[in-house]
């Protein structure tokens, strides 16, 4: 539901809006964001006996310093229709919505073994090719039979396991007999 409503809000702001601007608020909502992991500043917004004022006063202290007023003005207009609790969503959803708009996204592949830059450059410039993007990637080791690569933003998910490579061989190898 939080999504649904973000959307609308970052719809009416990309209208007036270039990328460059977009990133530069995605930045700041970003920002904010990580104050709500924080339970004294969650408490604090959800407190009936904090006034809206001084939780604009709050919030937009927070973002003076850029002097955005399209920032400033969404602040205040969620503080009014008491959603600060979607800046999240907000913030993730600006995120998802630039990474598209560029079609640069960031992905990661997993491995038991280690795997050579080369390798991982190969795999980028590959699914880049494969689906018209720019894909970084970057390479995490853990306990995965084989190599896993995610790149979340963009829906894909490719794995290949040892374990299943080596029983489809044996399989293979029983029928052929």
């Amino acid at each position: 539901m939080e999504e649904l409503i973000a959307k609308k809000y970052i719809k009416a702001m990309k209208k007036g809006s270039d990328i460059k601007t977009m990133q530069n608020i995605a930045l700041i909502f970003s920002a904010i964001s990580k104050s709500f992991n924080d339970k004294k500043f969650i408490q604090i917004m959800n407190n009936p006996d904090v006034t809206k004022n001084q939780k604009s006063d709050i919030l937009l202290s927070a973002v003076k310093s850029v002097g955005s007023k399209e920032v400033e003005n969404l602040i205040k207009l969620l503080i009014e229709h008491n959603r600060i609790n979607i800046i999240p969503a907000i913030a993730e959803v600006m995120r998802k919505d630039i990474t598209a708009t560029s079609r640069k996204y960031d992905g990661v592949v997993y491995s038991d073994s280690d795997i050579s830059k080369k390798v991982i450059k190969d795999l980028s410039n590959g699914l880049g090719k494969k689906f018209d993007s720019k894909i970084s990637l970057k390479f995490i080791k853990n306990d995965f039979n084989g190599i896993k690569v995610d790149v979340e933003d963009l829906g894909v998910e490719i794995s290949f396991s040892k374990t299943r490579i080596n029983s489809q061989i044996i399989e293979h190898i029983v029928k052929a007999i």
